[in-house]
């Protein structure tokens, strides 16, 4: 996800109302001069457009969110080498036979095969989770709710591989097409930071967000990052997803953008997410697209799900009234609160005025999903009902999950022997659902670290494609009871 900007000031003029943190400007006085003084506007890493002092609950969780920024910042060069070694050695022990001693016995031979990270048997840390890469080739067609809810999990989960991975995946094993891998530029970050990849399925596209990657600690920051911004006629939207779709510094959110800028070489940057996909979607199904594509979804887990949730936001924010005719509907998967109440109104009212599905889906203690906070210090909120599994991937449809701001006293029991049972079922699995479900040694040991830490595995999408699998199962079973009856 988009973090906060280590590159100066910028003109915040779009937003009528802000609060923009800046850990990269935060010095050991400025955390105790935080908790200690209500005044924020007198902090350098702190940007607000409220004069008036804060709470002291409102102070803990800025201080909270700023030192974990903060910290991620400081150790974002041994994260990402640290990731990178895990990756390597998770497909080198795969690629080679898939267990120690199979690697063992390939070096003893001399033929270890050595994984290239961009070849299409490169996978990343979330595709070591879940392994698995077919649909499921049993759903009927006029099953056509769960065909796509599954693709969309499907493709959110593809969206963290690379291109190569990425085009095998879509032509040769889901026999789609594969339109494209993109790599965005976030001005904030001053990095091509935020991914996206695009397939057509029959009459239909697919654009998938890439979410948060484990060792990347730019996705974590706006995990941990509760700047906002205010726009005129949308509400109030968390400022990280934003910075991740395209936000403009100085300008936010025009219509159309001025003439492409580049970097300090002279050489051309790379596109803003929301700017090159809008236009590509015009070309695919509005302006002189080949007649095939009608209608288009979007999904993506975790910050892709909130980016998922964005993009047509800002497509209403500029009245592109004929996309978002196309678009049929949107997919999410452990997502994020995006907005406040009237970003809520604001969602609705498009969605229903334009027919768009909204497929909001949340695995039991999913702590992502329950982040920023939706209380009275901070106004972040859902909207539209939300498909609710919980561990025995058993559904329901709900207004609001359990546990909705995950930090509670009261829930720390329940989750901790939920976990327990998480790490129990992960042996026993296979045995109950069948060889599919089987849990990689990657998973198990989330499942161990989920001991510590309920509900950070439940995020992992391995718990979200059991849930659309499982769920599609439990519904063909009741058809078959609904038959005898």
């Amino acid at each position: 996800m988009a973090s906060t900007s280590t590159t100066g000031e910028c003109d915040k003029s779009f937003s009528s109302s802000y609060l923009q943190l800046r850990p990269e400007k935060l010095g050991l006085f400025d955390l105790l001069a935080l908790l200690l003084s209500s005044n924020l506007n007198r902090r350098k890493f702190v940007e607000s457009s409220e004069e008036t002092e804060e709470r002291f609950e409102r102070r803990w969780i800025i201080f909270i969110s700023i030192v974990a920024q903060k910290l991620l910042l400081a150790v974002a060069r041994p994260l990402s080498w640290f990731g990178s070694l895990i990756e390597l050695w998770l497909n080198l022990v795969r690629i080679n036979g898939g267990g120690l001693s199979a690697l063992l016995f390939n070096l003893v031979r001399g033929k270890v095969v050595v994984p290239e990270t961009t070849s299409a048997d490169f996978v990343s840390m979330i595709g070591n989770v879940d392994l698995r890469l077919d649909l499921d080739e049993t759903i009927p067609p006029e099953d056509q709710g769960y065909y796509y809810t599954q693709l969309s999990m499907m493709s959110a989960k593809a969206a963290y591989e690379n291109e190569a991975y990425l085009k095998s995946a879509v032509t040769d094993h889901w026999k789609m097409e594969f339109l494209g891998f993109f790599n965005f530029w976030n001005e904030y970050q001053e990095k091509a930071n935020t991914q996206a990849f695009m397939l057509r399925d029959g009459d239909k596209i697919v654009l998938a967000f890439r979410g948060t990657e484990p060792f990347n600690s730019d996705d974590w920051c706006s995990d941990f990052d509760i700047s906002w911004y205010e726009i005129p006629g949308m509400g109030t939207v968390h400022g990280g997803f934003m910075k991740a779709l395209g936000l403009q510094k100085s300008l936010g959110w025009p219509k159309e953008l001025p003439k492409a800028d580049h970097d300090g070489d002279g050489s051309p940057r790379p596109p803003t997410a929301y700017y090159f996909l809008r236009k590509r979607l015009k070309d695919l199904l509005l302006q002189g697209g080949d007649g095939r594509a009608k209608k288009f979804i979007v999904t993506g887990h975790s910050l892709g799900g909130a980016l998922a949730v964005l993009f047509p936001a800002v497509l209403g924010l500029h009245g592109e009234k004929e996309l978002l005719e196309r678009l049929e509907g949107v997919y999410t998967y452990g997502q994020p609160r995006v907005g406040d109440p009237e970003f809520r109104e604001f969602m609705q009212k498009i969605m229903r005025e334009r027919k768009i599905g909204y497929y909001r889906f949340v695995y039991c203690n999913d702590m992502v999903s329950r982040l920023p906070f939706d209380n009275s210090t901070f106004h972040f909120e859902h909207f539209g009902r939300c498909h609710y599994y919980d561990s025995l991937y058993d559904e329901q449809i709900v207004d609001e999950v359990p546990n909705k701001n995950y930090f509670t006293l009261k829930g720390v029991v329940p989750m901790m022997v939920n976990a327990m049972y998480e790490l129990w079922r992960s042996f026993t699995i296979v045995a109950c659902k069948g060889p599919e479900y089987r849990e990689s040694l990657a998973m198990t040991m989330l499942r161990v670290v989920g001991l510590a830490m309920p509900g950070l595995p439940a995020h992992c999408p391995m718990d979200y494609n059991n849930s659309i699998r499982l769920g599609r199962a439990a519904y063909r079973a009741s058809k078959e009871i609904d038959k005898d009856l």
